[in-house]
């Protein structure tokens, strides 16, 4: 056999003492073959993107390689001085991150980026360097490749910074291809496309890629072979066939079970919330903005055009469609972030979408909305509690009434009292999400909004956030507008879909109903696009 591009050999890395194990990884090995697509998958903390950092010389000095070899080609780098890890950074290893926003330089170009790694580690003249960065963006299929150069990353799409982080992965085409978590925030269809480029350009180069993800939807799309981390631990190896039909370790089984199904069955509490009172009732609603792009062009954007449903008590609404589609925009509509350009808003009986601030004050409590990422929705200055009680007592509600009522809530959501008196980075993301919600809950809201409120959590943290919202629709008979990019999950959750796009509803109704036979072409496409769609996950 050939010797593998990527050598992983009983490799551990220590944690710093005090922590919750001794170990971030522990005697760990596995292969990268020529042209193959290797996917690291396990929860968070498992230990996937310490390994990826190791391979790339990037771990900082709090967690030492104590045992074991990585080597690429056959060359040991586990020790390697950052002279040689220099060299081989982009010449024979790169590195996909997986926010493309916070990995490139805001104040830089992104042409100059993609440049500067053709500066550091080539002989080439500028007119050379200038051809190699068209060539690439080319090949990484981005539209109109000059302005694209010129651009800014904050002048781009979620998707066009993510192929550009690409292109400067592979523009001196190297061996070994790292992708951490590359598509997460990225809605279905240009999830898609990232993945039919990276297989296309990993084709084309016989890279071999190692690839870390928690969506086993993606795992099922491009995987040759896959390995299961739990806890620093590898649990199980085997070909992408063997383990997601066939898993052989009680953990691999679960993070399978996990895996929520496209349903096409009526649910349950469907027929039981049809003669409820409508809460939410949107009609003809319009946002517009006048957009003064830097090329000197003045343009009209619709966010949202002629949006029109309603919710009612005990009803969960899904919106789903791709980035830009207006779904968030809605929902800033609904809860008043941003003012509608046109159209209705009314929360039971009243018109909101026209009421001044003070008088929309009283009104805000019975909306509340569960953001994306949950650490960036907490005060990192507050304890739990203090978030908690806050909106409540803003209203009036007694400190210790407000104190009594966090702690229900809390453990309504399956936390413990000791979360009070402790602060945001002391949890983990679901955590921190079910912190959030239980936020929510405090106002006793008659609508709750969750804006992709599960799209970056594991998928066993997934299943239990879904359920905990399941729960609370039950128990509480609240009204529900859920917003998602993941069809799996929608079709879990929703009583009612509505697919948009461009800012439009193309199409509007039961969920069993469009995900049993969708009629417009829009939505059988999103459908289409949808990674392992057709993969049966499960022994």
């Amino acid at each position: 056999m050939s010797t593998p591009i990527l050598e992983v050999q009983g490799l551990t890395i220590a944690l710093p003492s005090g922590g919750d194990r001794g170990t971030a990884v522990r005697n760990v090995s596995f292969t990268v073959g020529r042209g193959e697509i290797v996917c690291l998958v396990g929860e968070s903390g498992s230990g996937k993107s310490v390994i990826a950092q190791g391979v790339m010389g990037l771990l900082p000095k709090t967690l030492p390689v104590t045992a074991g070899r990585i080597a690429l080609q056959g060359e040991d780098i586990t020790h390697a001085p950052l002279s040689r890890l220099r060299e081989l950074r982009a010449t024979r290893m790169s590195m996909i991150f997986q926010e493309p926003m916070t990995a490139l330089n805001p104040v830089m170009t992104c042409g100059d980026q993609i440049d500067e790694v053709l500066r550091e580690h080539t002989p080439m003249s500028a007119a050379e360097r200038r051809d190699k960065v068209l060539a690439i963006v080319r090949e990484v299929l981005l539209p109109d490749p000059e302005r694209m150069v010129a651009s800014y990353p904050h002048q781009l799409s979620g998707g066009q910074r993510q192929r550009i982080m690409i292109a400067m992965a592979l523009v001196l085409d190297p061996v070994l291809l790292i992708a951490d978590e590359p598509t997460t925030a990225l809605d279905v269809t240009t999830q898609a496309q990232i993945l039919k480029l990276v297989l296309d350009l990993q084709a084309r180069h016989g890279t071999g890629v190692l690839f870390i993800t928690h969506d086993f939807g993606v795992v099922a799309e491009i995987a040759h072979r896959v390995a299961v981390l739990r806890l620093g631990d590898l649990v199980e190896l085997g070909s992408k066939e063997a383990v997601l039909q066939r898993p052989q370790h009680a953990y691999t089984r679960m993070l399978m079970a996990s895996v929520p199904q496209l349903r096409t069955e009526e649910r349950a509490s469907a027929t039981d919330v049809a003669q409820a009172p409508v809460v939410l009732k949107v009609d003809a609603l319009a946002k517009t903005y006048d957009d003064r792009s830097w090329f000197g062009k003045r343009r009209t954007v619709h966010a949202a055009r002629g949006v029109s449903f309603e919710i009612r008590r005990g009803q969960t609404l899904g919106i789903v469609g791709e980035s830009g589609s207006g779904k968030s925009t809605v929902a800033r509509c609904v809860v008043r972030l941003v003012d509608p350009t046109g159209g209705s808003v009314r929360l039971g009986s009243d018109e909101i979408a026209t009421l001044s601030a003070g008088a929309l004050r009283p009104l805000r409590k019975r909306v509340q909305i569960v953001f994306q990422d949950p650490y960036r929705s907490l005060n990192p200055r507050r304890t739990v509690g203090e978030a908690m009680i806050e909106g409540p007592m803003n209203y009036g509600l007694p400190r210790a009434q407000a104190l009594a009522k966090a702690r229900e809530l809390l453990a309504l959501v399956r936390m413990d009292d000791s979360a009070m008196a402790r602060y945001p980075h002391q949890f983990s993301g679901g955590q921190r999400q079910r912190i959030c919600i239980a936020r929510a809950l405090m106002m006793e809201p008659e609508l709750l909004i969750a804006d992709e409120a599960v799209s970056a959590l594991d998928v066993s943290v997934q299943a239990q956030v879904l359920q905990l919202f399941e729960e609370i629709r039950q128990r509480l008979s609240i009204a529900m507008l859920f917003i998602t990019h993941d069809l799996r999950v929608a079709s879990q959750v929703c009583d009612t879909l509505a697919v948009m796009s461009r800012g439009e509803v193309v199409e509007y109704g039961p969920a069993h109903r469009i995900f049993g036979a969708p009629q417009h072409e829009y939505t059988r496409a999103l459908f289409a696009a949808a990674p392992g769609r057709d993969f049966a996950f499960g022994a």
